[in-house]
């Protein structure tokens, strides 16, 4: 299966490099230091699971040089989503579908402003990794599954393939119905995980272990699964009291992207995340104190150190 990774960080840096190491034919996207480094020494992958190295990736900054390809796994940073997905139009030329792999809940519509409906499925990956250095990414934990599934019915057997291509790489996959369910599913957790690791800037075992941190942590839960009930999504009547059991078994070293960016300079997805629960819940005539607070905290970061 030919597969391109739009974004070469923590979440397309590790399922490519698997993916790859399983004999498919993967291309990589990538940019500064981190294409560089690929280029001169390769890409490296630290895992519990297991250490991948790629010794001669195939790597560009130019997915125009690159041909066509079955999927495109799309896992930029939400402040690149437009331009990145303008970027990889050639690489779609053939009928091929992307797949975004992105933290929020509005990526399909971004996506297929730019691509087209016909060709965005929808995907959620849940790991914890990073570029640690240029050309390593390390993975935090065990946890590394991705979910992904079609939008339209004529891109089933583009999931199926890929549920394939995943299967034979060792990798976590599902292949799931309702995919705008599954990205709710996992926004609900990772504002509150994102906001709170970063306004406190501590790790998920400190905030679990104090009162008020872990009060704070599942009322922002709450504020964004009442967001999504409103929109529609059948989450259900228990979800957050699964979630906070879901994040006590997490270790307690984990920390959302948005705190690793947050202490490298970088810029901040917040204005995706817990800001666009504060919008959501607006539009919807309900409040969102925690959330905007939470996006108030780190607004003044989100454009990085420079600003």
């Amino acid at each position: 299966m030919r597969i391109a990774v739009m974004g070469a960080g923590g979440v397309g840096g590790y399922f490519g490099a698997r993916l790859a190491d399983a004999g498919h034919d993967v291309a990589f996207i990538a940019r500064g230091r981190h294409l560089l480094a690929m280029k001169e020494r390769g890409l490296l992958v630290t895992s519990a699971l297991g250490d991948v190295r790629l010794l001669r990736p195939v790597v560009t900054d130019d997915p125009s040089t690159l041909g066509w390809f079955d999927v495109v796994l799309f896992a930029v940073k939400l402040w690149d989503t437009e331009s990145a997905a303008a970027a990889i139009k050639p690489l779609l030329a053939a009928g091929g579908v992307v797949i975004p792999f992105q933290n929020g809940v509005e990526s399909i519509e971004r996506v297929a402003a730019v691509v087209g409906d016909a060709q965005v499925m929808g995907g959620v990956a849940y790991i914890a990794a990073k570029i640690a250095s240029p050309g390593v990414i390390a993975h935090t934990g065990t946890m590394a599954r991705l979910r992904f599934g079609a939008v339209l019915p004529e891109q089933e057997p583009a999931a199926a393939e890929l549920f394939d291509a995943c299967k034979l790489a060792g990798i976590d996959a599902e292949v799931v119905a309702d995919i705008r369910k599954a990205l709710w599913m996992k926004f609900v957790f990772l504002v509150a995980l994102s906001g709170v690791t970063a306004a406190t800037r501590q790790p998920i075992g400190v905030i679990r272990k104090d009162p008020l941190l872990r009060a704070t942590f599942e009322a922002a839960m709450r504020e964004t699964w009442a967001v999504g009930r409103a929109r529609g999504v059948a989450l259900s009547d228990d979800f957050v009291e699964s979630q906070m059991t879901f994040g006590d078994g997490l270790p307690v070293e984990m920390k959302a992207s948005m705190l690793h960016d947050l202490d490298a300079g970088n810029r901040l997805e917040a204005p995706w995340l817990s800001g666009a629960v504060a919008r959501m819940a607006t539009e919807a005539g309900l409040s969102a104190p925690v959330n905007a607070t939470l996006y108030a905290a780190v607004k003044p970061y989100c454009m990085g150190r420079a600003a």
